[in-house]
């Protein structure tokens, strides 16, 4: 996968509008961490600081070929001079991850986008169990390691295809506590068992997944029958049950200037905002990465994205403009 997100960390083909806020990194180190996994460290161009970020975040990387990538940071918080991403050579790659896997060198400078977090950690649950599957452990090993220093109750469950193509053993490894590594070709190819896994815990335990599709359906259709209520999940890839284009035509009205435009079937509200040169925020165009989340201050809208909560959902305060439309006629948007 070209790491198709939400995870990646988290990888989305993108375009944004938003370099103005973007930061300069340069490429200290890069590392291999696995088959096929590369860990990039970035750092400031000398007379700039990256802003802080918490566990569960990822940034944007403004690839010089044009491509936009999104990849979890992978170090400590604690460590506000640095930012470490992981990046998998998908082989379904559109140009991102094999950019970074071919063409990227130490002392490159690259624009990257600042820290965003959709997949955040609370930190004062009494109890936490994460899983991750193959480059989806990136998140997670940002989260393990936080909640490891705290003294916090909290298992890590990792799974990959081989014991090969599973990065960061050794900070896992060095982390210690209480973590379970699951290879399929050393089980005669089966997948780890997450029902019965999540069977043991309590209803209350705070449960985190981050992986592909099958993994993600698994979890959460062993949480629900377990009934535990507080899941989080990260996609590598958006929703294909939600993401299609809205079907209806609509109007949207730019609150803050009193504008008025029409979005027509089957078109995409960030294309007619952007055709209209309304000055928006966005970046994987796949309803992932949060970058557009915008506010909505009348109507009802129709979502498509893979990034709110179900509450999100029901208040229908914010919506991703990326993917998402609107079911009434008319939707008014806190935008110019």
């Amino acid at each position: 996968m070209d790491e198709q997100r939400v995870a990646n960390g988290a990888t989305r083909a993108s375009t944004s509008t938003s370099a103005g806020t973007n930061l300069r990194a340069r490429v200290r180190t890069i590392r291999h961490e696995a088959e096929r996994v590369l860990s990039i460290e970035l750092v400031p161009v000398e007379g700039t600081a990256f802003p802080p970020f918490a566990p569960g975040a990822h940034i944007d990387l403004h690839l010089p070929n044009g491509i936009t990538r999104s990849y979890s940071l992978v170090n400590s918080p604690d460590e506000h001079a640095r930012y470490v991403i992981g990046v998998l050579d998908d082989e379904k790659s559109r140009g991102g991850s094999r950019y970074v896997h071919e063409q990227l060198r130490c002392g490159s400078t690259l624009s990257i986008g600042k820290p965003r977090n959709n997949f955040a950690l609370d930190e004062e649950a009494v109890s936490t169990v994460l899983v991750a599957g193959g480059i989806g452990i990136t998140p997670m090993l940002c989260m393990y390691r936080r909640l490891r220093e705290q003294g916090r109750d909290v298992q890590l469950v990792y799974c990959a295809r081989t014991r090969a193509q599973a990065a960061f053993l050794d900070e896992l490894d060095a982390l210690g506590g209480n973590v379970r590594l699951h290879f399929d070709d050393e089980h005669e190819g089966r997948p780890f068992d997450l029902a019965a896994f999540l069977a043991q815990q309590h209803e209350s335990v705070h449960a985190y997944c981050c992986g592909p599709g099958p993994m993600l359906s698994a979890f959460e259709a062993a949480c629900a029958a377990c009934g535990i209520g507080n899941v989080h999940i990260e996609r590598f890839a958006a929703n294909s049950a939600v993401a299609a284009t809205p079907q209806t035509g609509y109007n949207v009205e730019l609150a803050r200037s009193g504008r008025m435009l029409f979005v027509p079937a089957g078109k995409a509200l960030l294309d007619v905002l952007l055709e209209a040169n309304v000055d928006v925020e966005y970046s994987c165009r796949e309803g992932l990465c949060g970058a557009c989340e915008t506010r909505v201050l009348r109507g009802c809208p129709d979502h498509r994205d893979s990034v709110l909560t179900q509450s999100d959902r029901a208040n229908g305060n914010v919506m991703m403009i990326c993917v998402s439309g609107a079911k009434s006629e008319t939707l008014a948007l806190d935008l110019a």
